[in-house]
């Protein structure tokens, strides 16, 4: 598993606000998704020839 990059509790609080209750593999699911999302930002951002990721490489 990639590093916490997510913070769990900020997540229960936002699910719970929507009268909804959190499994306990999401803030993992989470995590993963956030990760995919960087790692194509990262990529993006490289191939237009930049090192700075911005919101619109996500």
């Amino acid at each position: 598993m990639a590093e916490n990059v997510i913070v769990t509790s900020k997540v229960k609080e936002a699910v719970k606000s929507l009268d909804l209750r959190l499994s306990s593999d999401v803030p993992d699911a989470l995590n993963a998704k956030v990760h995919e999302m960087l790692k194509a930002g990262a990529e993006r951002a490289k191939e237009n020839g930049r090192s700075t990721l911005r919101p619109y490489d996500l």
